[in-house]
């Protein structure tokens, strides 16, 4: 096994969905135990798809340990604010009301252990909107991202959660840098990232040059993106339906290109140029769509291959662990759960795959914790009989039959 660089590190995860859960996800695969902190119901994630934990929860909280406590009971805050002594990280997302309300704010905890850790992952950080609640797509909605992607004209969030994922990763950063700090100050022991805040960055690139174009040309206007400036660079259809995505971004993409298609394009002088082949951007679209169209997958991608140009099949999500690269060892996590075999992506950067155990059940690890925090046997059953905290129900399935 190899060594891990936060092993001995303990976070405490507050976390529902995907930001917190995500972020603790990355340092759990970095060495760090996590205590994932729930309530008697569990993660929502726990309980998505037909009853049972859902592709967030198996993919994001593999190899962490459950403790089901009521954090609305006192006893049940007590047993918190114990394991928020001994821990060296605490990471949630939960509401900023919530937070009060329960009595678990950074000025709360530091009561327990002034050299925790506090990160949290919310809708906005500090300014005017600082208490208001924010999601995954009121984030895009906020910094372009949604308006920049429309279906059938409507502004549309996109299909993963990515500002989720990349606020976890910010905080991952974060929280990596002040443990890197021999002496943080408290203020830099409390974090906060914002989805608004991680959208804004994100968006930089756009949002910088949209300025630039205002500037120059006296008008706002976006800066497209690859697809929409390079004509032939784009995702397009094979004869018998499959599709596959083209890396043309220059001149000489496009000569090997249209001679490795054989396609009368290929002679002709107005487009050897990216400049002329824009103006004939249609032209040329439909060029390369009749091309591929006209040949099958195998025969496309030979010659591609043969030609030197850069492709990748667009694949569906029940193909893509299908692919070679992906089957190579040190890319994938097999985990068991519920009755059921998973494979998961592992964190990149490491090409070594310890070990590691699947989802744990609601409560599975709360005795556990519970003893190694002092409570004895007959206190630990007495937060159990007053569902201070709770173990897991012995069930005969995690998900409900297929009717």
């Amino acid at each position: 096994m190899s060594h891990k660089p936060l092993t001995g590190r303990r976070v405490i995860e507050l976390g529902t969905m995907i930001a917190a859960p995500f972020a603790t996800h990355i340092l759990s695969q970095l060495g760090a135990e996590i205590v994932k902190v729930e309530p008697l119901t569990g993660d929502t994630t726990r309980a998505l798809v037909r009853g049972g934990p859902s592709g967030t929860f198996i993919a994001y909280n593999h190899g962490k340990k459950s403790l089901a406590i009521d954090l609305t009971s006192a006893e049940g805050r007590e047993v918190f604010h114990k394991l928020a002594a001994t821990a060296d990280v605490v990471i949630h997302n939960l509401s900023p009301a919530a937070t009060q309300k329960l009595g678990i704010t950074a000025d709360d905890l530091a009561k327990d252990n002034p050299n925790l850790i506090y990160c949290h992952i919310r809708g906005y950080s500090e300014g005017p909107q600082h208490d208001d609640l924010a999601t995954n797509p009121v984030a895009e909605a906020a910094t372009g991202v949604m308006d920049d992607n429309r279906i059938d004209g409507r502004p549309s969030r996109l299909g993963p959660s990515y500002h989720d994922q990349f606020a976890g990763a910010y905080a991952v950063i974060r929280v990596l840098s002040t443990l890197l700090n021999p002496a943080p100050t408290a203020e830099e022991r409390y974090i906060e990232i914002g989805l608004y805040e991680t959208g804004l960055h994100i968006a930089s690139r756009d949002l910088a040059g949209v300025q630039l174009k205002t500037q120059l040309l006296g008008r706002p206007e976006k800066e497209a993106g690859g697809e929409f400036a390079m004509p032939g660079y784009g995702a397009y259809q094979t004869e018998d339906g499959r599709w596959i995505y083209l890396l043309v971004l220059t001149d000489a993409h496009w000569r090997k290109l249209s001679q490795g298609l054989s396609m009368p394009e290929a002679d002709d002088k107005d487009l050897v140029g990216l400049r002329e082949r824009k103006k004939q951007r249609e032209r040329v679209e439909a060029a390369v769509r009749r091309a591929i169209g006209g040949l099958t997958f195998e025969v496309a991608v030979e010659k591609l291959k043969k030609a030197g140009v850069g492709y990748t099949e667009v694949l569906p999500l029940e193909r893509v662990l299908e692919a070679p690269q992906a089957r190579h060892p040190g890319k994938l996590r097999s985990l068991e759960f519920g009755g059921l075999a998973f494979d998961v992506p592992e964190f990149p950067g490491d090409g070594t795959v310890d070990a590691g155990e699947a989802p744990p059940h609601l409560g599975q690890h709360t005795v556990e914790i519970l003893s190694q925090l002092g409570f004895d046997e007959r206190a630990c059953a007495h937060l159990v009989e007053t569902h201070a905290v709770s173990v897991p129900e012995e069930r005969d399935h995690v998900w409900a039959p297929k009717r």
